[in-house]
């Protein structure tokens, strides 16, 4: 599944899930341009670590960083993934105005836009893949905005599939189970994980790894045939 030659940008990629997918990309031979948010020591590790990397500075909270995220690319792009997202448990009764607009404004305004400044610059057979969760349709309580806007993501994915197929782009999802990175421990007590790992057919919990294998695979031109869909990398939970 080589990818040498191609430029992908990947958003939230200096730690958990995302550094993963750039480390994966960057070993097939893709040149990697990702962003974060606050944490530049984390990024600096990464580009210091794996060749091939340049780190661009973009808070998704500020929409005036979609052109700094995408200025290391204007000559050219085959591969986005969104996978930066705000994670928050709260239930609705607490909600404020502001933690919905927030929320929406991160993980879909923010993704969503990214892909309308992506589609001219991306190369006929060209690749989008979307980072969801199961939990779209695993819900719990205390996720409404979690779920509503990695559903909302979702249904973007289908309909730019539609749009973006002619031109032989694939769009498509992929929905990590319980995954163990740093966020997962930081919000659930052990005993949670583990019973997250023993409903998990595979019984474990997933590694960031086993996801960005999913995503390279789309990524490749082994994933050519695959589009509008929502590919869930749980290990079976």
């Amino acid at each position: 599944m080589t990818l040498t030659g191609k430029t992908a940008l990947v958003t939230g990629g200096s730690r958990g899930i995302g550094r993963a997918i750039v480390e994966r990309l960057a070993a097939a031979g893709a040149r990697v341009v990702f962003t974060y948010r606050d944490n530049a020591a984390a990024a600096g590790e990464v580009t210091a670590k794996v060749p091939g990397t340049v780190a661009v500075r973009a808070d998704q909270e500020d929409l005036g960083n979609l052109a700094a995220m995408f200025a290391p690319v204007r000559d050219g792009l085959d591969i986005l993934v969104n996978n930066a997202a705000l994670v928050s448990a709260m239930p609705i009764e607490k909600l404020e105005e502001e933690d919905i607009d927030r929320a929406y404004l991160v993980n879909v305004k923010f993704p969503l836009l990214a892909i309308r400044e992506a589609v001219p610059l991306l190369r006929d057979g060209g690749r989008i893949v979307n980072i969801s969760t199961l939990n779209t349709v695993a819900p719990a309580p205390g996720l409404a905005l979690y779920c509503s806007t990695k559903g909302a993501l979702e249904q973007i994915t289908a309909v730019a599939a539609k749009e973006l197929g002619p031109r032989g782009i694939t769009v498509n999802t992929v929905s990590p189970g319980a995954t163990d990175t740093d966020l997962l421990r930081g919000v659930n007590p052990p005993e949670a994980l583990e019973r997250a790992a023993e409903t998990t057919a595979l019984r474990r919990l997933g590694r960031p790894a086993d996801v960005a294998a999913v995503v390279a695979f789309l990524a490749s031109p082994d994933g050519g045939w695959v589009t509008g869909q929502n590919i869930r990398a749980t290990g079976g939970l």
